[in-house]
């Protein structure tokens, strides 16, 4: 399946999701005007990624400096897409960068963890 690279603006995350080598990467800041409508296609691309994956090791790397509540529930469609893959057998690494100080985004990170248990949930404190 092809690369989905989507550049970083002011409101959107950079979007690298490098299927071929089962890396996806989110980094950057989250307050689009429209959440549904930039994270839509993301998540369907997911989807149809995820639906090939049988037995894979992916590793997610998560760097979101700040996400709005709009935001919030397309990344809660996201990471339900991986905890659906790893329960069904693929290896999914979730690496959750955020700032030592952030106890917001360290915060989030912990609800995922709690309520995404198939992930293996990696807190990096940077």
């Amino acid at each position: 399946m092809e690369s989905l690279f989507i550049a970083a603006s002011p409101a959107s995350p950079e979007v690298d999701f490098r299927f071929a080598e089962n890396t996806l990467s989110l980094k950057g800041e989250s307050y689009p005007e429209n959440a549904a409508a930039f994270y839509g296609p993301v998540i369907e691309r997911l989807r149809a990624y995820l639906a090939e994956c049988n037995d894979a090791d992916i590793t997610v790397n998560v760097s979101l400096a700040y996400f709005n509540s709009s935001s919030t529930k397309m990344l809660f469609s996201l990471f339900e897409a991986l905890n659906d893959a790893a329960q069904a057998g693929n290896s999914v690494e979730l690496n959750w960068y955020r700032d030592e100080e952030d106890d917001t985004i360290q915060e989030f990170g912990e609800e995922l963890r709690d309520d995404f248990p198939a992930l293996q949930f990696n807190d990096r404190p940077i």
